[in-house]
């Protein structure tokens, strides 16, 4: 019987390189994305993660149609620059929605499902401004929604030891992707972090030897 992975945000600039490693391993891949362009061999769903009711919904219908999928990788969110003077309550419930409502609401649909079914993992995504104050001077909304990120892992695993259901964070630098190349002309790409050894590490947390790590935060910064 195949593995199966939910991957949220599938068409990103990390989703797409997550997705074509986990099919790539043979894994049911199914995804949430505004579209599958390039994802072909993957089943993908387009759900606004924002919206609770919808998230349940979608969540609801995947593990009827598929009790095997214990392993949720959730890349969706969002990136917004802004100092405290610069950051208002609308910056701030942006970035709260984006980064940590979406998580959340996943998280929460699935957590039933993996207790009945012997387990789960869940994988988040941080960033060192979450823990950071220096790197959070000038992301401060950005920041300290993906510190609830971190925390909400902490959460998970400190809920599910004792049910299998645990919760992996990867700490990324710049990634390597089109968009911030375009952003950051001048830059020096190949400090960056790339899609691919996200992906890989990732799988890694899948395999035997990877399911003995608990509380995994790796922090993938290449040189940058």
């Amino acid at each position: 019987m195949k593995k199966s992975v939910l991957i949220t945000g599938a068409s990103g600039g990390l989703g797409g390189a997550v997705v074509q490693k986990f099919l790539k391993e043979d894994f049911q891949v199914y995804g949430t994305a505004r579209n599958a362009n390039g994802l072909e061999g993957a089943q993908i769903t387009s759900v606004d993660l924002t919206n609770e009711a919808a998230v349940n919904e979608y969540i609801a219908q995947l593990t009827a149609q598929d009790a095997n999928l214990k392993t949720a990788i959730l890349l969706v969110g969002g990136f917004a620059m802004g100092d405290l003077k610069k950051t208002d309550g609308a910056a701030l419930q942006k970035m709260y929605k984006l980064n940590f409502e979406t998580t959340y609401f996943v998280v929460r649909a699935l957590l039933s499902h993996f207790e009945a079914n012997g387990g789960g993992h869940f994988v988040l995504i941080g960033t060192r401004a979450a823990f950071t104050a220096k790197d959070a001077a000038h992301l401060v909304a950005y920041g300290l929604s993906k510190s609830l990120v971190m925390y909400l892992a902490e959460i998970i695993n400190a809920y599910g030891k004792d049910k299998n259901i645990q919760a992996s964070v990867i700490v990324p630098s710049t990634i390597d992707t089109p968009q911030n190349r375009e952003a950051m002309p001048d830059a020096d790409f190949s400090k960056w972090t790339t899609g691919e050894a996200i992906a890989d590490a990732i799988y890694y947390l899948m395999t035997d030897s990877g399911k003995h790590l608990r509380e995994v935060v790796l922090k993938m910064y290449n040189e940058s």
